[in-house]
């Protein structure tokens, strides 16, 4: 796809057709086009830094996105997932790896298509339609992470 990058650290082996199959299909769902979108997937200690550097939070994060769009469906982001953090949320929400990541890529672009989880009331509406996307795009053939088992 067109404007849209995967990156990933060397000890990761991420299947960079199936991320662009994930924005595809939210692409046509949500109807948005992307000026320029990357999709990073990262170490605890990059996201540390990140979350530390530009957000002033403490420790670790399982996404962080950057937005440097003023209009919500046209993309120009980045986005950083944590692959360790995605495993550790996985095992604590009893799914697999490959719907977290998922999840994750969803929850990314959702922010950047003007949803918040700032309050309650946003949560839950972010939570409702990012489980609407898991579900109509999450099936076991998609991997996300190539030398994940689970």
């Amino acid at each position: 796809m067109k404007n849209l990058r995967v990156e990933t650290e060397e000890q990761y082996s991420i299947n960079k057709q199936n991320v662009h199959h994930v924005i595809s299909r939210l692409k046509k769902e949500l109807k948005f086009s992307i000026s320029f979108l990357q999709i990073n997937f990262v170490s605890s200690q990059h996201i540390k830094f990140l979350n530390e550097e530009y957000l002033e939070h403490k420790g670790s994060t399982d996404i962080i996105t950057f937005n440097y769009s003023s209009q919500n469906y046209i993309l120009d982001a980045e986005s950083y997932i944590c692959i360790k953090t995605a495993e550790e949320n996985a095992k604590s929400f009893n799914i697999t790896v490959q719907n977290e990541l998922i999840r994750l890529i969803i929850h990314g672009i959702l922010h950047l298509t003007g949803y918040d989880d700032i309050n309650e009331s946003d949560r839950k509406k972010m939570q409702k339609e990012e489980n609407r996307l898991v579900d109509l795009i999450f099936h076991k053939d998609i991997k996300i992470l190539e030398n994940d088992d689970k």
